[in-house]
């Protein structure tokens, strides 16, 4: 059995583009994953989704994310996430490029629906993860 549809993208954070559709670079179609860029100053639209949650995750920069007109100030490494039917708006108020994972879905988790395996010998289904052991740490190089 081979990896299947398994699917890579690169995030450009060079791009010049304010949005790399990471979703469809990827093939994904249960939720939607952005890579926004802005640069000092700019801003995204006011905006809301009627149905869709959404999560924010800095990854370089600092986010002044507006939400129904109050400001949240996230640096680098900070998550947000904004429910659905709430207005919300993406600043870079500050001096560096804003580089950020946008990730929206809607409808219930599926939960953890996973299978694991102790080793890639094994056959047959797998069992729940948490009762497979974490394998060892990989030998000092």
């Amino acid at each position: 059995m081979g990896d299947g549809d398994v699917t890579f993208a690169t995030l450009d954070y060079e791009h010049g583009e304010r949005f790399q559709s990471l979703r469809r670079e990827l093939g994904v179609n249960s939720f939607g994953i952005n890579l926004i860029l802005l640069a000092p100053r700019e801003r995204a639209r006011i905006h809301t989704h009627e149905h869709q949650e959404e999560v924010y995750l800095v990854l370089a920069g600092e986010l002044t994310l507006v939400v129904e007109r109050i400001e949240h100030v996230l640096g680098e490494r900070r998550v947000a996430r904004v429910p659905p039917g709430v207005r919300r708006q993406l600043v870079n108020a500050g001096p560096e490029r804003l580089v950020l994972l946008a990730l929206g879905g809607a409808g219930e988790h599926v939960g953890r629906d996973g299978s694991a395996w102790e080793t890639w010998d094994e056959q047959g289904p797998g069992r729940p993860p948490p009762e497979i052991p974490l394998p060892d740490d990989l030998p000092p190089a």
